[in-house]
């Protein structure tokens, strides 16, 4: 068995309880999943709690290879970040097309906006949205709650509020929410997902070998078609990359795109581009 440590977003989705099956019966391997935030996954990985962590805050990842904690680093799939909220919209975010904007008339408004507050790569988002802005989110409206995706969307709902969201989790949840989405399509707000192995050198009790035949697989033929073909209400919740160069230059590409990076150019395609249509980048 392996422990892989991932984020809500992914386990709320429920693409895990397609994939991992498919794994063990093609490797006799049993996948234990730790679900949690990104900043939390990654800081159980350092302290060599879990084999491996799929996770998807890029400049965390690329630090986290950096130091030496984790190992081949591989792009698996992607989605993008949404910002949802009451259909009335006060703040009158919707279509905007610049989510920095959206968020900065959220806080003009002093409207009500959950974030989860829990250091995940949804909430790591948020921050450089905030920041790009030009915002300290600090007025009364502004909640943190420390919880899971799919809890700060019931959350948000119950509150009438604005949030940030991935699309695989929201396109789980929407049918028991009344949240609508106001902005997407801002390639600030692509969301890519990848895999690492927590480095042996550092821990060196952990089954490299046998996280490393997962995201062999993940990234593999049989992985790519079952992530492709995972779909919630119709839409696909996490294209995945085809090919092995688009998965590694993934991760390079969605950090020239941060906000606050130090170059603002990004592919001639963004990854989350043809998300709505289901086609490959």
């Amino acid at each position: 068995m392996i422990r892989l440590a991932t984020t809500t977003s992914v386990e709320n989705s429920g693409l895990l309880d397609v994939l991992l099956p498919a794994f063990q019966a093609a490797t006799g391997i049993e996948v234990q999943v730790m679900s949690m935030g990104t900043g939390k996954a990654l800081q159980v990985a350092k302290d060599g709690g879990c084999d491996g962590v799929l996770v998807h805050a890029p400049a965390q990842e690329t630090q986290f290879v950096r130091d030496g904690w984790g190992v081949d680093h591989r792009a698996i799939m992607y989605n993008d970040f949404l910002l949802v909220g009451p259909a009335s919209d006060p703040a009158g975010i919707k279509g905007t097309a610049s989510a920095a904007e959206a968020m900065a008339k959220i806080a003009k408004a002093g409207a009500v906006f959950v974030s989860r507050g829990d250091n995940s790569g949804t909430h790591q988002k948020e921050l450089k949205l905030w920041r790009a802005a030009g915002v300290e989110p600090a007025w009364a409206g502004y909640r943190s709650v420390g919880r899971g995706m799919g809890e700060t969307l019931t959350m948000a709902n119950e509150m009438s509020g604005y949030t940030l969201t991935d699309r695989g989790t929201f396109l789980k949840f929407h049918s028991k929410v009344q949240l609508a989405v106001l902005v997407e399509g801002d390639p600030v707000l692509d969301n890519p997902y990848s895999m690492m192995a927590v480095n042996p050198k550092k821990h060196p009790h952990v089954k490299h070998a046998e996280v490393m035949k997962l995201i062999e697989f993940l990234t593999g033929e049989e992985g790519r078609r079952l992530i492709a073909g995972y779909r919630i209400e119709g839409e696909p919740a996490f294209p995945p990359w085809p090919t092995e160069e688009e998965s590694q230059a993934a991760i390079r590409e969605t950090l020239a795109t941060q906000p606050g990076a130090s170059t603002q150019e990004g592919p001639a395609t963004q990854p989350g581009a043809a998300t709505r249509e289901g086609a490959g980048p």
